[in-house]
């Protein structure tokens, strides 16, 4: 219709008007995806893609699993973690490091998880802690070892000892008691025993 006249105007805007209350009808009855927030923190949940936070997981016993490698500073693109260690003795005299101070600036992280998969330990991981904002910028450099922490000791390694190999030509199970054998395959334990025995004749009639 020609929009030149002025009826044909009106069946225009009314037209337009029919398809855009077509398409909110449609969308109000709709499932939303739509969080409710900040009233739904309590069940607001998240992917496992997703990365907010830099942490370092702790045990009961206040332990965690860095050994102050440093492979996740070496790996971070903007040098947003700073490791400080010191060389200490253990009990058995050997020297390692140990973990003094783990920074982590959240204000320059990218999120790109190379820190987590440079580490060797599995020390470190991102958490879901979204909410991050702060007036204060030296609050966005974390700490993420704990006061008094230590790093967890691994097991040591149980080595189990081999079985006594078996002499060619004697069936397994068998035990040997290392004698050198005569020439009759006897040991000389087992002649002098023989040879005490007393021997019983026959008489004849």
């Amino acid at each position: 219709m020609n929009n030149n006249t002025y009826f044909g105007g009106i069946l225009d805007a009314v037209k337009s008007l029919t398809i855009g209350l077509k398409t909110s009808i449609k969308v109000f009855f709709e499932h939303h995806e739509t969080e409710q927030y900040p009233e739904n923190r309590a069940t607001l949940t998240f992917t496992d893609r997703n990365r907010f936070c830099l942490e370092m997981p702790h045990n009961e016993n206040n332990e965690h699993k860095c050994i102050a490698c440093g492979l996740c500073q070496m790996a971070c693109p903007n040098d947003s973690i700073t490791v400080t260690s010191e060389m200490v003795t253990t009990e058995d005299g050997k020297k390692k490091k140990q973990l003094v101070k783990y920074e982590y600036n959240i204000g320059q992280c990218m999120f790109c998880n190379l820190c987590v998969t440079a580490c060797p330990q599995g020390a470190i991981q991102f958490n879901q802690e979204f909410e991050q904002a702060v007036f204060d910028k030296s609050k966005l450099i974390k700490v993420l070892n704990h006061p008094g922490s230590k790093c967890q000791e691994r097991p040591k390694p149980v080595i189990a000892s081999k079985p006594a190999a078996t002499p060619q030509g004697q069936p397994a199970g068998t035990q040997t008691t290392g004698e050198p054998k005569t020439e009759t395959g006897e040991t000389p334990q087992q002649e002098k025993v023989a040879a005490t025995e007393p021997i019983e004749t026959k008489k004849e009639d």
